[in-house]
């Protein structure tokens, strides 16, 4: 392929070969971190709430009662897990019960997380 001398000039040269984004390295970066102008953790700032948790993890079951899960907002549904106490529902849903897996396989929720769930289904009843 033939290209007109204006094609081959350096700067044309230049312009088509450019690179089309950046790379910025930690150093590059230690001014804007340094002045919290930017954000470059993917680490969320403090655990998810309660209702985070359910739409992410908890609600395919507890919202439709898949798998014999109560649903949320179902007070006679609950009403025997309930009476189980606080903490063996903290337990049940850390650990897993009858067919839910542990964490409600929510593999990266805390235990505050998982915790903030259990409250937030709690708190509809």
């Amino acid at each position: 392929m033939a290209y007109a001398a204006n094609e081959m000039s350096p700067e044309a040269i230049s312009e088509r070969t450019k690179p089309v984004g950046n790379v910025y390295t930690a150093a590059d970066l230690e001014g804007i971190i340094d002045s919290g102008s930017a954000q470059t953790s993917d680490e969320p700032a403090g655990p998810r709430t309660g209702e985070a948790v359910y739409t992410a993890a908890c609600s395919a079951c507890h919202g439709t009662g898949a798998a014999g899960a109560p649903i949320k907002g179902n007070a006679e549904q609950w009403a025997s897990h309930v009476a189980k106490g606080h903490d063996t529902l903290v337990k049940h849903a850390l650990e897993g019960f009858n067919a839910m897996p542990a964490r409600g396989a929510c593999v990266d929720c805390s235990d505050e997380e998982i915790i903030n769930a259990v409250d937030y289904m709690l708190d509809a009843i």
